[in-house]
């Protein structure tokens, strides 16, 4: 069967997105997944979604890792999954999908994709690092002279240490630039190695940093090795809620391969 496919990015995040509405696609081919997703060996990406359809929202995410494995929620993803919706006439400047993790709404405006992400009730915090989950679970701890640090290493010694070796944690290293802007490079699970930007991954950060008093501002800004990101937010009780993930959507090209 030929497939067709389409690659987009977000802040350098980038995946393979097909149109799975007629159910054409067999999801237990995880190898075939991991493949596709080979910078050698396939096309290249951080993941690999399909978009389907669900009988009480606009479409619904499935997402894979780079591995081949369903995943937990990817907010790059859902950006880009967005994005690609409207290409095909879905949905126009407003949506409701379903995730693995639930519902999320996402607004278009231009280029740029603000996507909602689930409350976060609880950050655990330790002396040096905290933990939350966004959709995905993310440690996140702050270093200096992020440029040298040594993410690969670092991040996968964390990924694969206690507490996280049952299931394994994202990791998320971060400097602040400013009272409202932080620095970030994330070591992802399911990919392992460092991707040039991670949604749940700044988000998780954006929260963190408020949690612990690094910033007051409910508006934050990331930078990532693929560009820049914000997240909005308000604070309820130890939680928050209103969580938007916001930035740039790309339809970088169109293609078709054998699956």
């Amino acid at each position: 069967m030929i497939m067709t496919f389409y690659k987009y990015q977000g802040t350098g995040n980038d995946f393979i997105i097909v149109d799975n509405r007629l159910q054409s696609i067999n999801k237990n081919d995880t190898k075939r997944i991991e493949r596709l997703c080979h910078r050698r060996f396939g096309i290249g990406a951080d993941g690999f979604i399909l978009l389907e359809n669900d009988e009480n929202t606009d479409f619904k995410m499935v997402y894979y890792n780079a591995d081949g494995n369903e995943s937990s929620m990817c907010g790059n993803g859902g950006r880009c999954i967005v994005a690609f919706a409207k290409f095909l006439g879905l949905i126009e400047n407003e949506t409701e999908f379903i995730a693995i993790d639930g519902l999320h709404k996402a607004k278009i405006e231009k280029e740029t994709v603000q996507l909602q992400m689930q409350d976060v009730t609880e950050i655990e915090t330790f002396e040096n690092h905290q933990f939350l989950d966004t959709g995905s679970p993310h440690h996140v701890e702050m270093v200096s002279n992020i440029s040298d640090f040594e993410v690969r290493t670092k991040g996968a010694k964390i990924r694969y240490g206690k507490p996280y070796n049952a299931t394994g944690s994202n990791v998320n290293f971060v400097e602040q630039l400013a009272t409202d802007k932080f620095e970030v490079r994330t070591y992802e699970r399911g990919v392992e190695d460092e991707t040039l930007s991670c949604g749940t991954g700044v988000t998780a950060v954006a929260l963190a940093m408020h949690k612990t008093a690094k910033t007051k501002s409910n508006i934050v800004s990331l930078k990532v090795q693929g560009g820049e990101l914000k997240v909005t937010f308000n604070s309820i009780n130890n939680g928050y809620k209103d969580i938007w993930l916001i930035g740039p959507a790309e339809l970088v090209f169109k293609g078709e391969i054998e699956w």
